[in-house]
């Protein structure tokens, strides 16, 4: 019953995540932080199969720790653009390997050199594209209908956290589970920083 949902504005980019870890019908945590933040003006929210840390926490930190590796050697952090294709292709490449990771991810940030923000949505087939706003889990059922309809990309930071709160009490309120608690981060030309809703 995972879901995470992102959205881009002017100038900055939401990312928000359940903080549910459970498997089958067995909740085993509510603290649980599924957005990871991988260079000052980069995050990456991941899901995949319940249970399965292999494919989730592992692949999220293979990924902050290889991000981490590229900033030490070359002493400047990817970009947006360039993390996502770099992910792309370790999933892409992970897909013809024995054992595939199964985790989808939505990857954001701000990038410095343009002022902008971008979004990524990026599925467990290696599948991906920019997107102004997306969504990952059941929760995206509910929330890409609101999200097509009230998302302004010239919208305001206030603006972007209530259309994100539209979309998670429109999940809190027809998702047979719902998750409950969310983490909200926040990105833009200051770097991450996290929010409570």
């Amino acid at each position: 019953m995972e879901t995470s949902f992102a959205l881009t504005g002017k100038g900055y980019l939401i990312m928000a995540a359940d903080t549910t870890a459970a498997r089958s019908i067995v909740k085993m945590k509510v603290d649980e932080d599924k957005i990871k933040a991988l260079s000052p003006h980069l995050l990456m929210a991941y899901s995949g199969e319940p249970g399965k840390t292999r494919d989730t926490v592992q692949f999220a930190e293979y990924v902050e720790r290889n991000i981490r590796l590229y900033q030490i050697r070359n002493l400047y952090p990817l970009r947006p653009a360039a993390a996502a294709s770099w992910i792309r292709r370790a999933l892409a490449t992970s897909l013809r390997s024995r054992k595939p990771y199964s985790v989808n991810l939505l990857l954001g940030g701000y990038d410095t050199a343009t002022h902008d923000p971008h979004l990524y949505w990026i599925d467990y087939l290696g599948t991906m594209t920019e997107v102004p706003f997306a969504a990952h889990g059941y929760g995206a059922y509910f929330a890409l209908s609101l999200l097509d309809r009230y998302h302004d990309p010239e919208a305001t930071l206030e603006e972007g956290l209530a259309t994100l709160r539209r979309c998670l009490d429109e999940v809190a309120k027809r998702l047979v589970v719902s998750p409950g608690k969310y983490k909200v981060k926040i990105v833009d030309k200051d770097g991450v920083r996290e929010v409570e809703l």
